[in-house]
């Protein structure tokens, strides 16, 4: 009789933790706010994408997410809200306009050409959204970052060379090429997330990004990880590169990884003093 009391207690004991757990959950996922923005870039209309918990009270980091060359998709806003779930308010950017998006990667390179041309138009289209994004109340304007997958990993890291003003910048297998690293304008600290198996990106592109930063004395941490892959962090890379022949893949501990060391690097970035 005792053993039965014991594992009906366990069993009510379980139950009530599940029951606690999933309407944590609810009540989270319930105070998480989203809206589509448009504003203007350069007299080019752009749609973004905020999103930030009700709940919080008060200011909070801002971060900026720039999509893959793929466009302004629901893996970017994914992202974004995965970042107000952490408490920061979050814009997903909307970086080619009337948010344009390519089916396939010849529409995709079209779109993305553009601003690998020309970095100052990325600048541009960052400073846009960093303008809209601190209208927000929730914005504490002093601590906004971004992070960008693929081209906007490379977007992100160009911005904070040219002097976007952002605090922190998080490239996820972006590409290294682009402006000179530049003492007098860079304000940035840097994280590179990179695969260790990313065949986009090669030795001699991240001997020279490392070189310019070394240069002129960067805060910055560049972190490779094993066996990943170009778009290393996108669950629906592995389709993808099969439907286009693209050698990406999903690699799921370098994802989770990745964006743990994202927010070891935001948690000192964003210290209280």
């Amino acid at each position: 009789m005792k053993t039965m009391m014991k594992i009906t207690q366990s069993i009510l004991f379980l139950s009530m933790f599940v029951f606690l757990s999933v309407s944590a959950k609810s009540n989270k996922a319930a105070s998480i706010r989203e809206e589509n923005v448009t504003y203007v870039a350069g007299g080019v209309t752009v749609n973004g994408y905020v999103v930030y918990d009700a709940n919080i009270q008060g200011k909070r980091p801002a971060m900026l997410v720039v999509h893959e060359w793929w466009g302004l998709n629901d893996y970017a806003k994914s992202r974004a809200r995965q970042l107000a779930e952490l408490g920061y308010i979050a814009m997903a950017v909307d970086m080619y306009g009337n948010g344009k998006t390519g089916a396939n990667p010849q529409e995709a390179q079209a779109l993305a050409m553009p601003f690998y041309q020309n970095p100052e138009l990325s600048k541009t289209r960052l400073d846009a959204a960093l303008n809209k994004i601190k209208e927000y109340p929730q914005t504490d304007a002093a601590n906004i970052a971004a992070i960008g997958y693929c081209f906007g990993g490379s977007v992100v890291l160009n911005a904070a060379k040219l002097g976007a003003d952002l605090k922190g910048v998080v490239s996820f297998h972006g590409g290294l090429a682009g402006v000179p690293a530049n003492k007098s304008l860079l304000k940035a600290k840097i994280l590179v997330c990179n695969g260790g198996s990313d065949s986009f990106i090669s030795e001699k592109e991240i001997s020279n990004f490392r070189h310019q930063l070394d240069s002129i004395g960067a805060d910055y941490t560049f972190k490779s990880y094993p066996n990943a892959t170009h778009a290393f962090t996108n669950p629906a890379s592995t389709e993808t590169g099969k439907k286009f022949n693209m050698p990406i893949e999903y690699n799921a501990e370098a994802d989770k990884i990745s964006w743990n060391d994202m927010k070891m690097f935001f948690a000192t970035l964003f210290k209280k003093s």
